[in-house]
Parts: C-alpha cells; structure tokens; sequence
C-alpha cells in the first residue's frame, strides 16, 4: 500500500462533495445522477438508467446512462484536441499535469474515502488503499517524468553499426501513438484502476478515455469531477463514461490501444471484436488470476517469517472482501504442516469482524453487488464438487454487524481444504473473487510448483522461506506462470507490504489466465503507449536528429 503523500493541508470542502443535482426517490433517499465527460463537457445520458446502490444496505445511490452519446465523437475528440496538446508538452510537463493530478485528489481525500465506502462497500482502510495507490502512482509517474525532463520522444539504447562503414547506423525510437488509449477498469478499485493506466498513458503523450465499472463509477466520477475542477486537464486530453461503453470500441483504430481489466471471459471476447482484429488495436488485460502462497518447508511455526505468512494470507483473504486481482487464492503448505496453518489461519479469519463498512470496528465489507454475490456462492460449490471442503465460514451464514436483517451482499471469509490437490482441479481453474482460499498441502518443492504451475497462469505468487536452496529452486520453478513473485522471509517482515500491493516501479500482469499483460513497471508501461520505429541513417545526422549526444552513439 503506498502511503498518503506529503501535501499540504486539504482545502476547503469543494462544492462537488454536496449532492448537488440530485433527485428524490419516492423513499426519501437522495440519488444523483452521474454524466460522462465527454468533448470537454459534462453530458447526461438519456433513455434506460443503471442504479447504483450501497451494497451494505442496498439503499440507491446514483443512477447513470450513457445512451445519447455519440463515441465516435468522442474518441474523434480525443485524436483531434488531446493528442496534439498532450504531445505538444515534453515529459517534464506531462509529469507537472500528473503532479496536479496527484494533489488535488488529495486535498479531497477524506471525500473520495466516503464515496468509496458508499458505493464500494469497502472499510475506510480498504478505501485509503485503492484511493492512496491512485494518488501515489500519479505521483511516481510525475517525478518520472521529471526526470526524463525536456525530452518529447525516447530514443532506446546506444546506435548500433549496420554495415561495416561506423557512419551507416540505426535507432530504435519511440514516439507516442496518435490514437486514443481507451481503458476499461473494472469494479474493485475505481481510483487507483482509473489513476493508474492514465498516468502512464498520459505521460506517454497519449489522450484517454476512461470507462469504470458500472456498479461502483460514484467514486471514478467523483475523481474525475476533482480532475476537472482543479488539474487544469488540457482539453480532449482525459474523458469518463460513466455508464455502458455502447458501441465506443467499434470506433478503434490502428493508432489506438485498449487496456482492460475484469473477466478473463470479457477479455477474450474483447481481443476477437472484429475492429480489434482487422485494425490491429493494441490490447492489454489483467484477467482472472489463482494467485498462489507457499510455505517452505523450512519455515518453522512461530517464526517471523510464518508469522508473516499468516498476516499476508488472512489479509489478502478479507481486503476489500477478497474482490482483488491479487487476492491469494491458493495456500500451499508441506504436509506436516497442514493442520497447523489451518487452525492459525481459522483463529486469524475468526476475528474479522463482518458489517456495515462505515463502523470503524468492522473489518470486511460486503461485495460490491448482487451478481458478484451469486458468482461467489456458485463458485463455492464448485470447489466443493471438485474435492475441497469449508473448514471456515460459510456461503450463507453470516450476520453482518449494523445491517439490517436481509440487507446487504455479504458472504463471511470462507477457508476451505484440499487434501488431495492434484485431484481437486476447480481449486486450479477457477477463480472465486470474494474472501475465499483453499489450504492444500504438497509434497516438496517440484509438487508445490506443480501445484502452481496447474494455475495456468498468476499475477503474482508469493513464497515464504528463509532457505536459499528452497527459494531457487521455487523461484525459478513458479516464474514463468508468474507476472511478479514476492519472496517472503525473516529479514523483510517488518517492512513487506504484502503481494497484494502494486507497486508502480514494477510490472503488473500475467501470463495465460491471467490475461498475458503488463502494466506500470516504471518506464517499461510507457511501450504500450509507444510506436517502436527502426531509425536508419548517416550517425552524425540523426545523433544531431534524435539529440544523441556522441558519447551515446557507440
């Protein structure tokens, strides 16, 4: 989790924070209605409304369409006035508008928690985590901008001699694509999904038009209503749709990219859209992904490093109610130990307090809406047809603190047990996104590889262990189904933030389920935003052409 940045004091309460436009329900409650800003302005939908309601007591909250919306219009938009204004602005610049960015979400930081808490059902801590990563990670991408300072384009690595003349030479550059970057976030983080693949488009040089999930868009619209309020955004340069996406990726070119995180389902059905296909639009995804935590064999109970393993485990678990990408949703542990962990991880997840978010002693939230409730039950079943068994909680049984009786999508932290793990294969192919693990126990080292091997693919896998020989070989065994491997031992206890922390120096994605992308990774998550083009010439023209100074050009 990256902590609250060292801005000034918050100003003033901006008028955004009170409600306005709203409407009346026949019950009394206020519910607002949500615009997309499009074309520099902010535009209502008309025709058939999506609710939005607080998933604790499923009281209405906003309602939004997008029906009326010309997307064509707005990507056009995005091309003609954001592109050449973004692109104008050399990295430096880019990096000031992120830095703007970055503070004037945290002057209303205290608002945006709320709305988060409201619309997403998450504890205030839940909602500091996704709102922090947003403002954090503008802030590394302004201070990265920063650093590549007046530059407008990158030239990548030194020159290289094509023929046996030095003076016949070539470069890879790369320039920002004159498309339109479209993102399709999904429901569990609406700050930080929207946060993140902007500032990295952004400072790229590439406009975007961002599309939250439905369900939970309060908080990415409250976002965007602070951007456009006080970041001084150039026009055409970041655009929200709050409500379905219509026909807006029929309308993507082959200068265009489109980055989406949700269901592996959706993400299939996007890279087959015929626009996609025939255009060759550029598509990353984050998808489904049966994250993995291992015990090794030599970690002892009651050591810091097992001690870490329990605090990581039950708290990827219940953090935002399990709904993360990163969630763990696999524990492998060696045989011997398999009851012990069970019965410390049953004593940790007994003490997670169940109810309304907005109670300061509640620890996990509901889901964030009656669908994903549904899936989570469905696929509790499915992993017990499939060999495994609860040990903990239960898929109905629960009796969520501050709620009213039969309010509410909440489900209590399920714990279950594979005895047999090479056998239990929905343990291995399907993914439960609620506070839902299954404890397996495994043999050596080889058989906890296979075992997350059988994932097909992870966003990032953890390993606990204090031994050298252990970690390589589980190292080397789990990295190519891995995006990222956090390593868990002793020495990092006190300063670990967990596998479930992104952070926006390292890459973020996965290969095979989990959607085979990356994101951030520092300088590594402009490429997607980039055109790579082989550069080939006399070296003196293009050192002085690409502003190579002559020490770099051999």
């Amino acid at each position: 989790m990256l902590a609250p940045l060292p801005y000034p004091p918050a100003a003033p309460t901006p008028a955004w924070c009170t409600m306005r436009g709203a409407r009346r329900t026949n019950t009394g409650d206020a519910v607002i209605t949500l615009k997309s800003y499009v074309q520099g302005q902010w535009v209502e939908g008309s025709g058939d409304f999506a609710t939005l309601v607080n998933p604790a007591t499923e009281a209405p909250l906003a309602r939004t369409s997008t029906a009326g919306i010309d997307f064509a219009a707005v990507l056009d938009y995005a091309r003609r006035e954001g592109g050449p204004a973004l692109r104008a602005l050399t990295f430096a610049q880019r990096g000031a508008l992120l830095k703007r960015m970055s503070k004037v979400l945290f002057e209303v930081r205290d608002a945006l928690i709320d709305a988060s808490i409201a619309n997403g059902g998450t504890t205030r801590s839940d909602a500091k985590f996704d709102i922090d990563g947003a403002t954090g990670t503008l802030a590394f991408y302004a201070a990265l901008g920063d650093k590549l300072g007046n530059a407008r384009t990158l030239v990548e690595g030194p020159g290289e001699q094509l023929l046996r003349s030095p003076r016949f030479c070539g470069y890879h550059l790369k320039t920002p694509r004159v498309g339109v970057a479209v993102h399709v976030n999904a429901f569990n983080f609406p700050a930080w999904g929207l946060a993140e693949k902007a500032a990295v488009a952004l400072l790229a040089g590439v406009p975007v038009v961002s599309k939250p999930a439905t369900a939970t868009a309060l908080l990415a619209f409250r976002v965007m209503e602070r951007l456009v309020e006080a970041a001084d955004l150039p026009l055409g340069a970041l655009q929200l749709v709050c409500g379905g996406a219509g026909d807006l990726l029929e309308h993507l070119g082959p200068q265009d990219v489109l980055a989406f995180t949700g269901a592996g389902s959706t993400g299939a059905h996007l890279r087959a859209l015929a626009p996609i296909v025939q255009r060759s639009v550029r598509v990353n995804v984050e998808a489904d992904s049966l994250n993995a935590a291992v015990l090794g064999a030599d970690v002892e109970p009651g050591s810091d490093t097992y001690q870490l393993f329990l605090r990581d485990t039950a708290r990827e678990m219940t953090q935002k109610a399990g709904q993360k990408c990163t969630a763990t949703r696999r524990i492998l542990v060696p045989a011997t130990q398999l009851d012990r962990v069970q019965e410390d991880l049953v004593e940790s997840l007994s003490r997670v307090r169940v109810g309304d978010p907005a109670l300061d002693d509640v620890r996990m939230g509901p889901l964030a809406t009656a669908p994903q409730l549904r899936d989570v039950r469905a696929g509790l079943e499915l992993l017990q047809k499939s060999g495994a068994h609860i040990v903990f909680g239960s898929a109905t049984d629960v009796a969520p603190a501050g709620v009213p009786a039969g309010k509410g999508y909440f489900i209590a932290p399920v714990l279950l047990r594979a005895d047999q793990p090479h056998a239990a294969n929905a343990v291995h192919a399907h993914e439960v996104f609620g506070p839902v693990a299954t404890l397996m126990p495994y043999r050596d080292a080889g058989d906890a590889a296979a075992l997350v091997a059988r994932g097909e693919g992870s966003l990032v896998n953890t390993i606990y262990t204090d031994d050298r020989a252990n970690l390589e070989t589980l190292l080397f065994a789990i990295a190519p189904h891995s995006g990222r491997i956090l390593c868990g031992s002793a020495k990092i206890a006190e300063h670990s933030v967990g596998p479930g922390a992104v952070m926006p120096s390292c890459v973020h994605g996965g290969p095979g389920r989990a959607g085979g992308g990356e994101e951030l990774g520092g300088l590594r998550g402009l490429d997607f935003y980039f055109q790579r083009t082989a550069v080939q010439g006399d070296r003196a023209l293009l050192d002085r052409t690409l502003g190579v100074a002559p020490a770099d050009a051999g």
